[in-house]
């Protein structure tokens, strides 16, 4: 069976990405997530769903987020979410630090991030999922 379409590997070469769908990572606990979901599957888009609650993300998988984003691992921490309040107070912490921190910790994680293709989003309200 022959496919159709290319996949794409960044050059880190963990994250698998197509321009023939949508990569969502998501938390199955976050309400802008499950809005985003349902807005693009009402769209008609398809979807590849990877809920971090439930699918571990590998130390790499994380960096690369974070380097398609253009931004520091740090970031992709949601420093006002209340496990990371109640868990952790603000330091200055190395990569490997923080990777570990989402490792352990994946709800804090900034979500939901979108891929397509080279195209990469932090899902800021449920529409901009047709942005990419």
């Amino acid at each position: 069976m022959k496919t159709t379409h290319k996949l794409r590997r960044t050059i880190m070469g963990e994250i698998a990405t197509s321009d023939r769908q949508i990569t969502l990572f998501y938390s199955s606990k976050s309400d802008r997530a499950k809005q985003t979901l349902a807005f693009a599957k009402a769209e008609g888009l398809p979807i590849l769903q990877i809920d971090i609650l439930k699918t571990k993300l590998t130390g790499t998988q994380i960096a690369e987020l974070a380097d398609r984003l253009h931004i520091n691992i740090e970031d992709l921490i949601n420093q006002e979410h209340p496990s990371y309040k109640v868990q952790f107070e603000h330091h200055d912490f190395s990569s490997d630090d923080w990777i570990k921190m989402i490792r352990h910790n994946p709800e804090i994680m900034k979500q939901p991030i979108a891929l397509r293709g080279n195209r990469t989003i932090l899902v800021e309200t449920p529409t901009d999922i047709i942005k990419i």
